[in-house]
């Protein structure tokens, strides 16, 4: 597989119209609650993709800066942006920002916290965190367990990774421990839900994430007649139902 910050390239446009957004009405609550979270917080949305943790803090009239380093996630965060002026965006890395030393706030991390070298990035958190600041590490989407359609669609993602084990799952030991990093306070929080999908739906959310083949690669034609089946299999009145999961960290160095 290609590198971390490479792995999304090919899917941008299904990441940006079928990923699952986040709720501020979920996250902003918790914030205020746990941190004392207030809209002249400056925010640095790291891995920052095409800005759909980004859009929370904005929405919010945060000032936020986004760093990313792909090149297609970046292109697509300024476009969708475009002429925002609470909003600066990076090309960095999650381990080398550019950002001043104590100069933010809050530092967030949505589905990207898995590709960081952890060390290497809460190093870098610390530096540009200023005293007493905060880090919110979030994921949203399917979970691999509860319904058995989840179950099944986890199977068939396996089956079909371009990962040698079972593509991004095998990288989630990242978020076993994160108490350790947080000694002075920390929150979690998962919050269970489902999500209704179309096909449509489903196939772009499977084409969107980091180890599916892409349609130009030869294994393509059998996954997405195997999706296909599965979707039919399940979907009731032309709709999947699978059981979603907010996965919600908050913590302080």
């Amino acid at each position: 597989m290609s590198e971390p910050t490479q792995r999304f390239s090919g899917r941008v446009a299904d990441y940006e119209r079928y990923r699952e957004r986040y709720d501020p009405a979920i996250l902003l609550p918790r914030l205020r609650q746990w941190c004392a979270f207030t809209s002249n917080w400056c925010v640095a949305d790291i891995g920052a993709g095409t800005g759909m943790l980004t859009d929370v803090f904005l929405s919010n009239g945060n000032p936020v800066v986004a760093v990313e380093p792909n090149t297609e996630m970046l292109r697509s965060l300024q476009t969708l942006h475009a002429d925002n002026p609470k909003l600066r965006i990076i090309e960095a890395t999650a381990e080398a920002t550019t950002l001043h030393d104590h100069s933010v706030d809050l530092i967030s991390v949505g589905r990207a916290f898995h590709w960081f070298h952890t060390q290497s990035a809460m190093a870098e958190f610390r530096r540009v965190l200023r005293p007493g600041g905060w880090i919110v590490i979030v994921a949203y989407g399917r979970s691999e367990k509860g319904r058995e359609e989840n179950r099944a669609l986890e199977t068939l993602l396996s089956k079909f990774s371009a990962d040698s084990t079972t593509g991004t799952r095998s990288r989630y030991s990242a978020y076993s421990n994160l108490e350790q990093y947080f000694p002075w306070a920390y929150h979690h929080e998962e919050i269970p839900g489902e999500m209704r999908l179309s096909w449509s739906e489903l196939r772009g959310m499977t084409l969107s994430l980091s180890h599916t083949p892409l349609e130009s690669d030869p294994r393509f034609p059998d996954f997405e007649r195997t999706l296909h089946s599965l979707f039919h299999h399940y979907a009731e009145g032309g709709i999947l139902t699978l059981t979603t999961r907010y996965w919600i960290n908050v913590g302080q160095f």
